[in-house]
């Protein structure tokens, strides 16, 4: 039986018998989720299982953790969770203090005790202090978990929130907001009906004055609703004082607006001055763009070719990372008039091996992140030799790197990276004079705990060689080792996927496999979307939860993600999607042909996207596969554009009311993929949401499972927690539970 779809010329809706779970809050879809729970907790949660929850929240809480932080004038910032914090404290500390063994923390806010306050579950978002004086902040709470968030500004001398008569405050959404001066701020947000994208984001940018209403805040800027959202920026750097917006058309398509901040001896000029003059940085719009003081540097995710101001042709490999002055583009003759220096390109070829991960910028240095192999590497580029602060002659000699060339603007490496480690550089805080050029680097590995050093770059020397200046980073905080590791160890493979592609993974377990070249019990996980890409990190979770009970880990970087630039994600985009289920079946597969385990041993594990890739492996390939842990999952790619916030993925997976995208998406709906007539035999499944999730939203689990049930599926189970958000873990308790439950299910199916 088939519905008619209401939209004219859309693809047919299939008969769904589910469609009273998509009922987020109803009252049968709440009764039917308790008796699953109740069902799932009773079978799988027993004594072993809340061990394993308890130690993993002891890891998570652990007092000897690095607190991570961000420096803000003299002050470096911190948020912390632990068993008698659960929901969390905002602090600051000096950073003679911060190196000490045990920091003097100043208290900020006590999340805890503004939600017993309040009767309301806080979870924290982040804050945004005010840079003006630093005596103000813009804090961020979600009554749930979910995207959506209140703002309330908060006063950091009284360490109270100001009151509201007085006060910035923005009611619950997906909302975001910065500040222009003491008394203005640039918001996006909702402003009541027709003002959210059809993603459910915001579409308009406004300006806010203290005490004006938020219906009476003055728009600058709209999207259409079938955009993904506008997005808002204030950067207040003294001297390149600038406002930002974004037109975000999709997940990889935008449009970047600019407009400088005139200063007067009062701050910034008055509101009403900053709704006109605003500047396109016209691009193609696949080309992301970043602004820092006098430069603005651009990311192709496909080629870029583009001719300069006399007529000549240039181009900018799709990943490469190109530069040009800020002034040439925002006050010049535009992006169109500008030639881009070529800063990093990858090689050129079907597979490039290297691709940019990220940048950073300190005040004389750009600092390039990149992946060989999916192996981390570091290269700092002196900025004198970038066009922002380098004469035109100088920046000639420079050359940059010819097009489809693999390489960098001469620079040099940062040594003694561990090519199975993920290492990452930052800068400190390029405004201050003090740190101008101070870095972070972290260092992590999936048995490496996660190390953090600070160093400072100098001047390069001839050639890009290390500068006299240079301090070699230094041990600031060593996290402890919060699982043992004895015995185990990190192996990368590649395998050949259906097409020929090679296809790596890391493979973390007993050194020399199970005991007597026996299989062990393998969880094999994975994303495959976005242009993510799945790097090594330290995850007392894994290490806890698996590793410690005698299983193997594995990470498959199959296309979607990012390991090997856009090029990578682009090639199982829509109608290629399944060359992502089809590499991570074949990394499954050869980890059977290598001898490390059985299919009846083999797990697969994913969440998001990822849930849709598992879901493709539970519906697709259910013969080899011993188990599945499915976690907040897109299912039902019929309906996901019509689910929370669905209508922005559509770039990724394509538009199901297009009959012509149907076509192909069909194929990969795992929920339409059930065999309903009971015909196939399917591994045991654990479904796992969280109600307050807000982004992909719990009833695509509760339906899949629903549906798989009611098709005579015999090992189908679900949990679904009630707080949590996407990640479905609003504080460690929840995440410790969570995470306890799916290991649990998992080895138990795995060992019989």
């Amino acid at each position: 039986m088939v519905e008619t779809s209401a939209q004219s010329g859309a693809s047919p809706m299939p008969h769904d018998d589910f469609l009273w779970l998509e009922e987020i809050e109803g009252a049968d879809a709440l009764t039917w989720v308790d008796e699953q729970n109740r069902a799932t907790l009773a079978e799988f949660f027993d004594d072993d299982a809340k061990a394993t929850s308890e130690a993993i929240r002891a890891a998570l809480d652990s007092e000897d953790r690095i607190p991570g932080v961000s420096k803000l004038g003299d002050f470096y910032f911190n948020f912390w969770r632990d068993r008698d914090h659960p929901k969390g404290l905002w602090r600051r500390t000096t950073w003679e203090s911060y190196v000490t063994d045990d920091p003097e923390w100043e208290l900020l806010l006590d999340v805890d005790a503004l939600a017993a306050a309040d009767g309301t579950e806080w979870v924290f978002h982040g804050a945004r202090v005010r840079r003006t004086d630093r005596r103000r902040a813009l804090v961020s709470l979600s009554p749930d978990g979910g995207d959506a968030h209140t703002v309330r500004e908060f006063d950091l001398e009284t360490k109270e929130f100001v009151d509201p008569a007085d006060g910035f405050v923005l009611p619950t959404a997906k909302a975001q907001a910065s500040w222009i001066d003491d008394d203005t701020l640039l918001i996006a947000t909702d402003f009541g009906p027709g003002s959210l994208t059809d993603s459910t984001y915001p579409r308009s940018a406004r300006l806010l004055r203290r005490g004006e209403a938020l219906e009476d805040a003055r728009e600058i800027m709209s999207v259409p609703v079938e955009l993904l959202s506008i997005f808002t920026g204030v950067d207040l750097t003294p001297g390149f004082e600038r406002a930002v917006i974004v037109e975000a058309i999709d997940f990889f398509n935008s449009r970047t607006w600019i407009r400088d901040l005139p200063v007067t001896a009062h701050g910034i000029a008055a509101a009403d001055a900053l709704i006109a003059g605003w500047t396109l940085i016209d691009v193609p719009t696949d080309v992301s763009v970043d602004v820092d003081r006098d430069l603005v540097l651009f990311r192709p995710r496909t080629d870029w070719e583009g001719a300069g101001p006399d007529g000549s042709s240039f181009s900018v490999p799709a990943g490469a990372l190109a530069v040009a002055r800020y002034d040439d583009v925002v006050h010049g003759g535009g992006a169109a008039s500008v030639v881009p220096t070529v800063v990093f390109a990858p090689e050129a070829g079907p597979q490039p091996r290297t691709s940019l991960q990220g940048w950073s910028l300190t005040r004389d240095h750009l600092v390039l992140s990149f992946l060989t192999d999916v192996r981390s590497e570091l290269r700092v580029v002196d900025r004198r030799l970038l066009v922002g602060g380098a004469g035109p002659a100088e920046s000639q000699a420079a050359g940059g790197v010819p097009a489809g060339t693999p390489g960098v603007l001469p620079g040099r490496a940062v040594p003694g990276v561990d090519p199975l480690l993920s290492v990452g550089m930052g800068a400190v805080d390029p405004d201050d004079d003090a740190t101008a050029n101070d870095v972070w680097m972290t260092v992590s590995g999936y048995l490496t705990p996660t190390t953090l050093l600070r160093g400072s770059l100098g001047a390069a020397g001839a050639e890009g060689a290390p500068g006299e200046q240079d301090v070699a980073p230094g041990l600031v905080k060593q996290a402890p080792e919060l699982f043992d590791a004895n015995g185990l160890s990190v192996t990368q493979h590649f395998t050949r996927s259906a097409d020929g592609t090679r296809v790596p993974y890391f493979q973390v377990g007993p050194a020399a496999g199970g005991a007597d070249g026996a299989p062990v019990p393998v969880m094999l996980d994975g994303y495959g979307g976005f242009e993510l890409s799945r790097l090594p990190g330290y995850a007392p979770t894994i290490g806890l939860g698996w590793l410690e009970k005698g299983g193997t880990y594995v990470v498959a970087n199959i296309r979607g993600g990012g390991e090997y630039g856009p090029g990578w994600h682009t090639a199982a985009l829509r109608e290629n999607r399944q060359r992502a289920y089809e590499d991570f079946v074949a990394v499954a597969r050869d980890l059977v042909a290598r001898g490390v385990t059985v299919p009846q041993q083999l797990a697969c594990s994913g969440g998001s996207n990822g849930g849709l890739l598992v879901g493709n492996m539970l519906t697709q390939f259910p013969d080899d596969f011993g188990a599945v842990s499915c976690g907040v999952p897109l299912l039902d790619m019929r309906r996901y554009t019509k689910l929370s916030a669905g209508a922005s993925w559509a770039a990724e997976y394509g538009d199901p009311d297009d009959p012509a995208d149907w076509e192909f998406i069909r194929t990969f709906s795992p929920y339409h993929l059930i065999d309903v007539d009971g015909g196939t035999t399917y591994p045991p499944v654990l479904f796992w949401t969280a109600t307050s999730d807000d982004r992909v939203g719990p009833v695509q689990a509760r339906k899949m499972a629903a549906r798989m049930q009611r098709a005579g599926a015999e090992r189908v189970w679900f949990f679904e927690d009630r707080e949590g958000g996407h990640s479905a873990a609003s504080d460690n308790e929840q995440a410790a539970r969570t995470r306890a439950l799916s290991y649990a299910f998992l080895m138990r199916q795995l060992n019989g």
